[in-house]
């Protein structure tokens, strides 16, 4: 006699098609944590990651002033010299001010880098409101080239008011300088 099997899942499909599915879903979270992460410390500040904004506030705070380091690297496959034009400024918090700094290409052929920042300390990352950075975008230099780089920024008069932040009277921006590798004509 001849019995014939159901049609419906059985113990062992279901425990594979369960596995794959949570591989599936594990590889999906994994691949969208990166920019998952990089999304929420630019919406809380965290790791000292400065905030993105259009303009500075209406009104600045003369009273009260904090002292702004500059502090840059650049990676050892990027041969570029990079460095603010400026070690050190005190800025009234609101008050937007402008930085450069200053890099060349010291190698003979043209180089695409991008440069990562951070903010020390990490509790006023959040209060370091950058209006505009060459860091939010690729920088080509070719061969030889010097090229100036400006950061527009202020510190968000709510950091005189946060208990956590009393004792920030120096906070270091950090630009750090990676190669981009650059694509072949025609790949994409």
């Amino acid at each position: 006699m001849v019995t014939r099997r159901s049609k419906g899942v059985t113990g062992k499909t279901f425990t594979v098609v369960s596995t794959i599915a949570a591989l599936a879903v594990m590889v999906g979270l994994t691949a969208a944590s990166v920019p998952l992460y990089r999304l929420f410390c630019k919406v809380t500040g965290l790791g000292g990651t400065p905030q993105i904004v259009s303009g500075a506030p209406l009104q600045a705070a003369k009273t009260r002033t904090i002292e702004i380091r500059f502090d840059t690297n650049v990676a050892k496959d990027l041969p570029w010299r990079f460095q603010p034009d400026q070690r050190a400024i005190t800025v009234h918090l609101g008050e937007p001010n402008i930085a450069t700094f200053t890099a060349k290409n010291n190698s003979s052929a043209a180089m695409v880098g991008t440069a990562a920042f951070n903010v020390t300390p990490a509790k006023a990352g959040i209060y370091v409101d950058k209006i505009q950075c060459f860091c939010f975008t690729q920088q080509t230099l070719q061969a030889g080239q010097t090229m100036e780089m400006p950061v527009q920024f202020y510190i968000d008069p709510a950091i005189a008011s946060d208990p956590d932040t009393n004792d920030v009277t120096t906070i270091t921006l950090s630009y750090s300088f990676f190669r981009t590798p650059q694509r072949s004509e025609g790949a994409s």
